[in-house]
């Protein structure tokens, strides 16, 4: 049986290898490739539509429960190289 998480994004219900792992390190936002990385994490999609969805709605903040305005961009240097494979 495989785990199941949430989207931060789109809400959509997904098992833990279809869904990226996000934590805050430093201020920004990380993927956590081995989901062992201390800390609160959230849980989103690989796509590029997710990411935008979640950063407009701020679902990072909230999910990690940090205030402010995270640092997106390791994110999103991430999604990129993702995609592109």
């Amino acid at each position: 049986m495989d785990a199941v998480r949430t989207c931060v994004a789109c809400r959509a219900r997904d098992s833990r290898e279809a869904l990226l792992r996000v934590v805050m390190h430093d201020g920004q936002l990380c993927v956590d490739d081995r989901a062992a990385l201390p800390g609160r994490g959230s849980w989103v999609h690989p796509t590029a539509e997710c990411l935008k969805l979640a950063m407009t709605r701020g679902a990072f903040p909230r999910a990690l429960r940090v205030s402010g305005k995270p640092d997106a961009s390791p994110l999103e240097n991430r999604l990129k190289t993702h995609m592109d494979n």
